[in-house]
């Protein structure tokens, strides 16, 4: 009843948004908070199921949004002739030298392996510098204000959602087997660090995704407002219900992601229940509650860590490359730790950490007070300072402390939670 009853007060609140305010605002915070659910999803596997601490949430999203430009967006040919070949072959020698490195390491004595593995480094970034610079520089000067990069594959936006979570997943593993099996710390300065790395990345190589002039125009799952618009029958529906065709065309396409967004939300909660209580996730629930005891009966701690972290790593991919659907674009300025780290961390803790549902729920409920604390601080202070005079310090100090309100009620409502319900408001079960 509890779960019911929260759930039940997250609709009520968006459906008052959508009276109160408008329709559109109420399908954007459903939408952005089936996204945030799915982050929150994700990051729950990891902490609430096997106590891994990924603070690097960002970069595995950032990581999904990458995944659309890659998939959806057509290629360039022009980049592609003046250095894509050039640019695989760079990509390809990298790879080469870091495999070799590892042969190195393990094959060659231990006194010669620091400097083997040195030496072929340095040989390989060399030889890796002379192939990709001329080729990155070629490809980002391909009429840079329209292009600059290689663009992508031109498959359906759709299929770029798994690929998202693939590719999250690829460097979730490469992040795992390095440091996992050292402390617990050590993983969420791995998991920062990277998500730092795989931003400014995005940043600053135009010849992949534009860079900081951003990827705009992205294909959609979903009618374009305008095609809605110019349909007579769109048109007469619209009529029908008394509403006008803009408004109707926008509500239609909001809608339209809502229940994409839902679908996938409703599958992987399927999937992480079904896992919750498997015998696997007991077991997984076990080596987070005593690891020493889970090796004592025989358990690869590691590998299982290793699983977990990859899975919660895809499941914020996905995520991703939902939300850079739904936005339309690429903009590798706007990922932002507070948004897409602590915010989502935030979700789990006030939803119920090892508790699926509480996860689900933190998403929405967070969410919607992201989007309404400012509005609702805003009306606030005009009336607490309705009766000041005008040009008064103190009502200028308090109309502009509004800005802050979010990240003022974050903390208060973190606070609350952690000393009145430490477990959540759905504990586990």
């Amino acid at each position: 009843m509890r779960t019911l009853a929260l759930f039940a007060l997250v609709a009520a609140l968006i459906l008052g948004t959508g009276l109160l305010q408008s329709w559109n605002s109420a399908l954007l915070i459903l939408n952005m908070g089936l996204v945030s659910a799915v982050m929150a999803l994700g990051v729950n596997l990891q902490w609430g199921l096997a106590g891994l601490f990924n603070v690097g949430v960002m970069g595995f999203v950032a990581l999904g949004g990458l995944a659309v430009v890659l998939t959806s967006t057509a290629p360039v040919p022009e980049a592609w002739a003046a250095g894509g070949p050039r640019l695989l072959a760079a990509l390809g020698c990298g790879v080469a030298v870091i495999a070799g490195a590892v042969l190195v390491w393990r094959r060659l004595p231990k006194r010669l392996r620091g400097w083997g593995v040195t030496a072929l480094l340095v040989a390989g970034f060399f030889v890796y510098r002379a192939l990709f610079d001329p080729a990155a520089t070629a490809v980002e000067a391909v009429n840079p204000a329209a292009t600059g990069y290689l663009g992508g594959l031109g498959l359906p936006v759709l299929l770029a959602w798994p690929v998202g979570g693939l590719l999250a997943a690829a460097v979730a593993w490469a992040i795992g087997k390095t440091a996992l099996g050292l402390r617990s710390d050590y993983l969420a300065i791995a998991t920062l660090g990277i998500a730092e790395i795989i931003i400014a990345v995005l940043k600053n190589e135009d010849w992949l995704a534009r860079g900081v002039k951003n990827v705009t125009g992205l294909p959609r799952p979903v009618p374009y407002e305008i095609d809605l618009q110019q349909d007579p029958g769109f048109v007469a529906r619209a009529a029908d219900l008394g509403i006008d065709p803009t408004t109707a065309s926008t509500l239609t396409v909001k809608l339209g992601y809502g229940l994409l967004f839902a679908a996938v939300l409703v599958l992987l909660l399927v999937l992480a229940q079904l896992a919750l209580n498997s015998p696997w996730g007991r077991m997984m629930r076990a080596i987070r509650d005593n690891e020493t005891a889970a090796r004592a009966m025989g358990k690869d701690v590691t590998a299982r860590h290793l699983q977990i972290f990859i899975l919660g790593s895809a499941l914020c991919g996905i995520a991703g490359a939902m939300m850079t659907t739904l936005d339309g674009q690429l903009t590798p300025g706007t990922y932002q730790p507070l948004r897409y780290t602590f915010l989502i961390w935030v979700m789990v803790i006030v939803g119920g950490s090892g508790n699926n549902f509480g996860a689900v729920l933190g998403g929405f409920l967070i969410w919607f007070l992201w989007v309404q604390v400012e509005p609702i601080g805003q009306a606030l202070m005009a009336g607490l300072t309705a009766g000041m005079a005008d040009g008064s310090w103190l009502k200028a100090h308090l109309l502009d402390s509004v800005q802050h309100m979010r990240l003022l009620t974050m903390g208060v409502i973190l606070l609350l939670v952690l000393r009145f319900a430490p477990r959540g408001l759905l504990p586990e079960r």
